[in-house]
């Protein structure tokens, strides 16, 4: 181990069982590692019950208010019988603390990601969206902040040119990032205000356990303030003519429980752009994390960037395509 070990180094089994076991639960000492880099999640053995769930926090990442601000909108997910995987409350309390860590434990459910190809299966994740979204639309986080071109792209697109990116690809990239992101004004302008609600965040396939001819939205870590579309948009892919089919049929489904502004359709691709940059600038501000290095070998090299220019060229030739419709 290094001078100056990560912290989530020092999260050793017996570490993480002596966590969940302070909370009233006798293990039965297996650990198993989930696949997760932005915090550290394991399948706990309980004796003579089902497996848990522990999640530990990144230190530094969420504040105490912004991760319970997270939990409660789980748990008001769930008290309309939505199907999300809200964390387990004992004495009051869904966060936990053990010698500096933050953690919660959530019930074991089981699941594939589903088929997202399937338009049934879309018409379904519609209708979910749509009840979601009420929930939502509610009330506003109080302190977890918002998807916005800021701090997904500018401040992500200067991170990366001032820390990262190889000087002989600097002035392409500099150059590429402020066309791009003029260009993402421009739409954000042009299409105006949209409502802004509480969404998932992060609403991709592998946050969905499929089970039960039904999904199970897992994962609300990247839960913030946006418009509906960032819960829609990453359930397309295909051609163009196949995402006017997917999107018409989460609309239809969504459209069964709430109303969506249809003009947010012309935010595919900027929430799209978005996301790109902000990728690129969580691996690279997470790069002194071990994981990462192991994890993401092909980051951070020539190669990876020249690559990385290369679809945002392409993405900024999207942003200059008709937007979505419904058909």
């Amino acid at each position: 181990m290094s001078e100056n070990p990560h912290p989530f180094e020092t999260l050793t089994p017996s570490f993480i069982l002596d966590a969940v076991e302070s909370l009233g639960y006798w293990s039965d000492g297996r650990t198993f590692p989930l696949n997760s880099y932005e915090n550290r999640v394991y399948q706990v053995g309980i004796e003579d019950a089902e497996p848990l769930i522990a999640k530990f926090y990144r230190p530094g990442r969420w504040s105490n208010e912004q991760i319970l601000e997270e939990h409660q909108f789980c748990f008001e997910l769930a008290e309309q019988e939505l199907p999300v995987v809200a964390p387990i409350v004992i004495d009051g309390t869904s966060l936990f603390n053990s010698n500096g860590f933050r953690f919660a434990l959530f019930p074991r459910r089981g699941g594939h990601a589903p088929e997202l190809g399937d338009l049934d299966n879309l018409f379904i994740l519609g209708r979910l969206l749509g009840r979601m979204h009420l929930v939502g639309a509610a009330k506003d986080f109080e302190f977890r902040p918002s998807i916005d071109v800021q701090s997904y792209g500018y401040d992500s697109a200067a991170y990366i040119s001032e820390h990262f990116i190889p000087a002989e690809l600097k002035a392409s990239y500099d150059s590429l990032t402020r066309d791009i992101l003029q260009l993402v004004d421009e739409t954000v302008a042009r299409v105006g205000e949209v409502r802004q609600l509480r969404v998932h965040g992060d609403c991709h396939g592998g946050n969905m356990l499929w089970r039960d001819d039904a999904p199970h939205f897992v994962d609300f870590d990247d839960a913030r303030m946006a418009p509906a579309i960032q819960d829609i948009w990453m359930l397309l892919s295909g051609s163009r003519s196949e995402q006017l089919s997917q999107i018409s049929e989460i609309i239809d489904g969504y459209s069964e429980f709430n109303d969506f502004q249809l003009k947010e359709l012309q935010l595919v691709e900027v929430m799209r752009t978005l996301r790109m940059l902000n990728y690129a600038a969580w691996l690279a501000r997470r790069w002194e994390d071990p994981a990462f290095p192991r994890s993401f070998t092909w980051f951070n090299t020539v190669r990876y960037w020249s690559e990385h220019i290369l679809e945002l060229r392409e993405q900024f030739a999207a942003l200059q395509e008709p937007g979505l419709t419904l058909v």
